[in-house]
């Protein structure tokens, strides 16, 4: 057995809890020049166990005799049994970890390296922060001013390149210390520097630049315990002085620039990607108002979609899907520049080929789910609805409501946002013609759950987005049209039971509704009783906490009984006789259509540009009418 081949080289240490591109082994240059830095210099001198000199190879761990000791300290070795350091005892049994001597090299050179490091960032300070800053200006100084005189000779500046490299490496530790390090990194030009070698012909330094502004605009890297507000504010204040000088300097252009550079075949390139998404990630996650400055100025929305394109699925795929998410939910601008990107098409595209299969493991689930919550970001702008009926996606997304895969949920998601409101008009009319209903009424039904289905559960997933779908549906369709008879024809089959489904709902979410008023109240008489009288304040929290409570539910069940009452005697019949029988009547949902009435804003309503009426307008008609049965 090859033993050498089970143990490979430990990867590289991080400064950051953040998730992380795994990198392959340590090059042979690294292992170099961390090997000439970490060993003394007399550790050239080693000897083996029976005193030989080893064939001449020099080693930078010496292997002694131990005596047996039972009161040695072997806790950090698997099951505690044996030493790493020690192969044999004098009886030459073996005891060891198994390593090559070459391995235990590389061991001590992490070990001591690691040691210094820790060391040289615990004492770091302000006039340290300048002596690093000035080492790292005058190694790219030098780099800047051979490159110049030598172009054409890499032998001339190759020297300079490596110190280069060593003294931006030294600047990983300023993250830290972030407090003093950051307005002294900018105060200085250090930080402007680092952006010029953004652009440097040495790729390798450009991506050292790159992994270094990730872990400076890591708000989770620097010093941690925090808990004073004042000390909290002051990090904050200084990223913030450091976010601001990297737009300035046009940092973002020059990062997607350098996209364009790498070959995600190689490890170091595709470690360089993952760190260029994570400083987009960093920054809107510290101002999420940037998102919009990003893809105005910099193609990054472009090279997303291109990279969610691909058909093999990595760590880079699924952060390029994430990061294509969170930038069209934080800007509507960039909700219009993917519909001009022709951003629809795509994400239907990617999307398609999770019809028939499932996901094949966590990550490639994320990469999908990503996917489909940017489509459902993208469908709250009213022209991308029909972008979205124009890609055929209302038919995927029935295809993919029919196989009952794990798309089956987001897909009904996606029809609920896409049929909303009064642009998704034409949405419902192709949902009905494409046989959504037969797809729709199961989910809603919740058939083969007994718990959900006699509303002692709280409502699914699935059941809230069917309810958004059916409220959209009688919302949108024309009255007396083919598509808004076969779907009131599906609440008079079997008996009615699909009235009966949302009495139930009803009745398990105005129970819900009930507890949440009962708590808001008694949170009033608590405010009373201390002599607060002025509520004001309170109001809009405590009406957001009915609407999570059970309201939300309540007025969409409610807002679909009052439509197939109003345009159905049989059920209304039916559904006034169910509710007596819990001692109440159709006055319920009367009282609940003018509450919801009453909290529509009238300001906020989507611009009519087709015919269908207003909410505030239908909500009256039907309060209209129940009134008056």
């Amino acid at each position: 057995m090859d033993i050498d081949s089970l143990f490979k080289a430990p990867k590289l240490p991080l400064t950051s809890n953040k998730r992380k591109l795994p990198l392959g082994n340590p090059t042979p240059e690294i292992l170099k020049r961390l090997r000439t830095e970490a060993l003394p210099s007399d550790s050239a001198q080693n000897t083996t166990k029976n005193g030989s000199s080893g064939g001449g190879a020099t080693r930078a761990v010496t292997v002694e005799d131990v005596e047996d000791d039972e009161g040695d300290d072997r806790s950090f070795a698997p099951g505690g049994d044996a030493d790493y350091f020690v192969e044999e005892d004098e009886d030459g049994r073996f005891f060891g970890g198994g390593l090559t001597d070459e391995q235990k090299q590389i061991l001590n050179i992490f070990d001591t390296a690691g040691e210094e490091t820790a060391k040289d960032g615990a004492e770091l300070d302000l006039p340290g922060i300048r002596r690093l800053l000035l080492q790292f200006d005058r190694a790219a100084k030098k780099n800047q001013d051979q490159r110049s005189k030598y172009p054409d000779d890499p032998t001339k500046f190759i020297d300079s390149e490596a110190d280069l490299d060593a003294a931006i490496r030294s600047l990983f530790a300023l993250a830290e210390v972030s407090l003093i390090s950051y307005p002294e990194l900018v105060s200085s030009g250090g930080l402007s520097k680092l952006i010029d070698l953004l652009s440097h012909e040495n790729l390798d330094i450009v991506l050292e630049v790159i992994a270094l502004l990730y872990e400076f605009t890591d708000e989770d890297v620097g010093e941690e315990g925090l808990e004073e507000e004042e000390e909290a504010n002051r990090k904050s204040e200084s990223l913030k002085l450091l976010t601001d000088t990297l737009l300035e300097h046009s940092t973002m252009e020059l990062l997607v620039d350098n996209l364009t550079r790498m070959n995600e075949e190689e490890d170091l390139d595709r470690q360089g990607i993952y760190d260029t998404l994570g400083i987009f990630d960093h920054i809107i996650d510290f101002n999420s108002e940037l998102a919009d400055v990003f893809t105005a100025k910099a193609p990054i929305l472009k090279w997303l979609l291109d990279r969610i394109q691909s058909k093999k699925h990595d760590e880079n795929r699924s952060y390029s899907s994430e990061l294509l998410a969170i930038l069209l939910q934080s800007s509507k601008e960039n909700r219009s520049r993917l519909d001009r990107l022709g951003g629809v098409d795509i994400l239907l595209q990617v999307l398609s080929q999770f019809r028939k299969r499932d996901p094949i493991d966590s990550d490639e689930i994320e990469f999908m789910e990503n996917v489909f919550d940017a489509l459902c970001s993208a469908l709250s702008e009213p022209g991308i609805k029909k972008a979205f009926l124009d890609g055929e996606g209302v038919e995927l997304m029935v295809i993919m409501m029919r196989e009952k895969k794990l798309s089956r949920s987001r897909s009904m998601k996606v029809l609920d946002f896409a049929m909303s409101g009064p642009a998704g008009s034409t949405n419902c009319e192709r949902f009905v013609e494409v046989l959504g209903l037969k797809s729709l009424f199961p989910a809603f039904m919740q058939k083969g759950n007994s718990k959900a289905k006699s509303g002692m559960t709280p409502t699914s997933e699935d059941t809230s987005h069917a309810l958004g779908i059916l409220s959209s549906l009688f919302s949108n369709l024309v009255s007396d049209s083919p598509p808004r008879i076969r779907l009131l024809s599906k609440f008079v089959e079997n008996d009615y039971e699909k009235v009966d489904r949302l009495l139930e709902l009803r009745e398990f979410h105005a129970t819900r509704l009930a507890a949440t008023d009962a708590e808001i109240e008694s949170e009033k008489g608590a405010f009373i009783a201390e002599g607060q009288t002025d509520m004001a304040g309170n109001e809009d929290l405590w009406y957001l906490r009915r609407l999570d409570g059970g309201l939300f539910t309540l007025q969409t069940v409610d807002y679909i009984l009052g439509w197939i009452c109003m345009e159905d005697d049989g059920i209304r019949s039916h559904a006034g006789a169910m509710l007596e029988r819990k001692n109440q009547s159709i006055n319920g949902i009367v009282d609940t259509l003018k509450a919801y009435y009453s909290n529509i804003d009238a300001s906020t309503e989507e611009v009519k540009d087709h015919d269908s009426p207003p909410l505030r307008e239908i909500l009256q008609g039907l309060i209209e009418f129940l009134d008056s049965c």
